[in-house]
């Protein structure tokens, strides 16, 4: 276990500094909601300070009582030797400005599509007004499911996940968020519970880590449930059905996304005659692909 001097930190800037340079020595791993040490030493100290999450540098030389250096310390123990991702150790997680609650049932919430809702999306699915049904399939913490019914006023949102774990979480968010009247939790494998209805637009951030990726994961990643990461030998297994079974539940019109990280080549193989659109995000030029109902349908 890490030995953390708690006594020798008196002031937040000791804290901070040490955290950095602890962070670096032990090589952890960032990718859930920060890039670098600095940043993930800061939000962890903001957090459990109870301090603004904004508003780092007024506190700096600010002494800590020692209730609050125990607590720093048994966070940062968690952080360095058992790798628990910082999102897990606070619970939450934030997209844009939208805070949601995370633990260990579910992934922590990061989509490229989730920059793409509703101004990245508009050439294919019109006016966002004229979104009345939407679909986000593999909900997990129900983090896009919200998004949409944000960014799409008009639209009643089934959000679709085969653990009953995961929509546990969602149901907490979506309560957070008061949409229970507004989107709708649903225990699928894929689209196989579902209602006979159809949608204006489906979403999807489907498990599409490769099999030979999953074994050289980080550590930090290994917290997650398996179930929302492994895509099977190439990373397609969930993508394949969506692909195939879509059609079915899309208005004429109906427009699909789907994230699946760096497989563009692999999904362009098993479906060479489907005309996909990479979209570019800040982050990334070909992790998303849209395609309309029609395609998918002459394209099979």
């Amino acid at each position: 276990m890490s030995s953390i001097p708690s006594g020798e930190l008196e002031t937040l800037r000791d804290w901070l500094r040490w955290s950095v340079s602890r962070f670096g020595e032990a090589k952890l791993h960032f990718g859930h909601g920060s890039s670098e040490a600095y940043d993930e030493a800061a939000y962890l100290l903001l957090h459990a300070l109870h301090l603004p999450l904004d508003r780092l540098e007024p506190f700096l030389d600010a002494k800590l009582t020692q209730a609050e250096r125990a607590t720093l310390g048994q966070l940062f123990s968690r952080r360095i030797d058992e790798r628990v991702p910082a999102a897990y150790l606070t619970h939450e997680a934030w997209l844009g400005d939208f805070r949601f609650y995370v633990d260990e049932r579910v992934l922590i919430p990061r989509s490229f599509i989730a920059e793409l809702v509703p101004g990245g999306l508009l050439p294919y699915i019109g006016p966002a007004n004229e979104v009345r049904t939407a679909l986000d399939m593999c909900t997990g913490s129900g983090c896009l499911a919200i998004l949409l019914a944000h960014a799409y006023p008009e639209a009643d949102v089934d959000a679709v996940d085969i653990s009953s774990a995961a929509l546990a979480v969602a149901q907490r968010n979506v309560s957070d968020y008061a949409l229970a009247d507004r989107v709708n939790l649903i225990r699928s494998d894929l689209f196989a519970n579902l209602p006979e209805k159809t949608y204006d637009l489906i979403i999807s951030n489907p498990p599409y880590v490769t099999a030979m990726a999953m074994e050289e994961l980080p550590n930090e990643y290994r917290h997650e449930p398996e179930l929302a990461l492994a895509g099977g030998d190439d990373g397609l297994d969930a993508v394949r059905g969506i692909i195939k079974e879509a059609p079915r539940f899309l208005n004429p019109g109906g427009t699909l996304v789907v994230e699946l990280g760096n497989n563009r080549s692999a999904v362009e193989l098993a479906f060479p005659r489907l005309p996909f659109v990479w979209l570019a995000t800040a982050g990334s030029e070909d992790c998303v692909f849209v395609v309309k109902r029609e395609e998918l349908v002459s394209g099979r």
